[in-house]
């Protein structure tokens, strides 16, 4: 190769922007390989771009009735192939130059002009590629880091070993490219889309994780702070927005109010987080709405509608109602709702929850509680100065109220109630009467 050729080559790569590097000539074809989770999920093979020449149309028309003509090329995403177009493709203008056209040039009948090497990727070879080369790319792609990325590679053939033939890796693309997958010219289409997908969400999961909103009049920065707790001490890092501010686990990350839209989504943002708790007042529902589209247990603690009147045009028991009930409406068909049996309001909620309804009251013998117990549903309460989660008429005594602090021994009816909205919230949550217990007994309102 000349200097010449050299310089010109250097100067169309450089203007890509991200340095120029110069390799070694690996002789064959371009294949794209997509691995997803360290496996192979499709391979296409590239083919070249060229023109023949017919002795009258110039190498520009030649692209435009032989390559450009191509169905499957186009401007739009939903095309497999590019239209190529000399005046703003520096690569295939200086390809073209080597063979010693220009685009105006017409070339001798029968005379082939290449005109782009690389990146019409069109056959599907995906049973054709060696074991050793695919094992090869998933290696590429997890010293990258990355679990879905797009391998390229030249070889002369995919069906045997790339060290068999020089054959190298030049490429790992972190953000694939799948119309050359799902609509190959030659070959069949790969589901792609069902392997990334089932890489994402693996054995059923739909990428939640466990969110509880907490709302009502009184007493909901309290229940979700001790949720919070309860979610930490059962092993999840646990992301907390509330009116005393923003934490994960045990570490507040901002101080000041955080029961409000923006800090939820701060929250939901952090990978880290593996549960979220949120508490929501009536203003910032009406105001911002609820910061997640479903969740797996919501809790409403009380309600006292003189309270939330008077503003957002709200100013009827009815309205009050239509507020609160947002939070009931979120719940997923696996998840629960957290009511107070003690306010019909509430208990007139239970029927607009799609998952399960947990009763919590202090007083057992509750009309609602009890009736609600017959139909062999869930319910938190007090007896003989226990905390007893029960099961239809089956009940459990988890902890004695003496042993909770912030109950004052027992004696604060209000703290008493919170105790119990957080312990059936976590009872929902699948956590276990022993991390109750241990929460309830260490949890302090300071």
């Amino acid at each position: 190769m000349a200097r010449e050729e050299v310089e010109a080559a250097y100067a169309a790569a450089v203007v890509e922007g991200s340095g120029v590097i110069v390799e070694r000539y690996v002789r064959g074809s371009e294949h794209r390989l997509l691995i997803v989770g360290g496996k192979l999920a499709a391979a296409a093979r590239g083919e070249v771009a060229k023109v023949i020449g017919d002795g009258q149309s110039t190498i520009n028309e030649l692209i435009d009735s032989q390559i450009n003509s191509d169905p499957r090329r186009g401007a739009a995403e939903e095309f497999v192939l590019d239209i190529i177009d000399l005046s703003d493709n520096p690569v295939a203008r200086l390809e073209v130059s080597r063979q010693g056209f220009t685009p105006d040039a017409i070339p001798p009948a029968g005379r082939e002009v290449l005109i782009v090497r690389s990146g019409n990727h069109t056959d599907d070879v995906t049973d054709l590629v060696h074991p050793e080369t695919a094992a090869t790319a998933s290696l590429a792609a997890r010293i990258v880091g990355l679990d879905i990325a797009g391998v390229d590679l030249v070889c002369e053939d995919i069906s045997r070993p790339l060290d068999a033939q020089r054959g190298a890796i030049v490429e790992v693309n972190a953000g694939p490219g799948l119309l050359m997958h799902l609509k190959p010219a030659i070959g069949q289409p790969r589901p792609v889309g069902r392997a990334i997908v089932d890489e994402l969400f693996p054995n059923g999961d739909d990428g939640r994780i466990p969110v509880v909103g907490v709302t009502g009049s009184f007493g909901k920065t309290t229940v979700a702070r001790l949720i919070a707790r309860l979610l930490c001490l059962s092993g999840k890092h646990t992301g907390l927005a509330c009116s005393d501010g923003l934490f994960v686990d045990r570490r507040c990350i901002d101080q000041g109010n955080g029961a409000n839209w923006g800090s939820a989504h701060r929250i939901l943002m952090n990978r880290s987080v593996e549960a979220a708790v949120f508490e929501n007042g009536s203003d910032s529902i009406l105001s911002e709405g609820l910061a997640y589209d479903r969740c797996q247990v919501g809790v409403i603690t009380n309600v006292e509608a003189a309270k939330h009147c008077g503003r957002y045009y709200i100013e009827t028991p009815e309205q009050v109602f239509t507020v609160l009930r947002t939070q009931v409406d979120l719940v997923l068909p696996a998840g629960a709702a957290v009511l107070n049996a003690r306010q019909p309001m509430l208990v007139d909620m239970a029927p607009l929850c799609d998952g399960e309804v947990i009763f919590f009251a202090v007083d057992p013998d509750l009309p609602s509680l009890v009736e609600h117990r017959a139909q062999g549903r869930k319910a938190v309460f007090v007896r003989n100065r226990q905390v007893i989660l029960a099961s239809g008429q089956d009940e459990k005594a988890i902890v004695s109220l003496q042993g909770i602090p912030m109950t004052d021994g027992g004696r604060d009816d209000f703290q008493i109630e919170n105790v119990l909205a957080a312990s059936g919230a976590a009872w929902a949550l699948g956590i276990g009467s022993e991390i109750i217990r241990t929460g309830l007994e260490t949890f302090t309102l300071a």
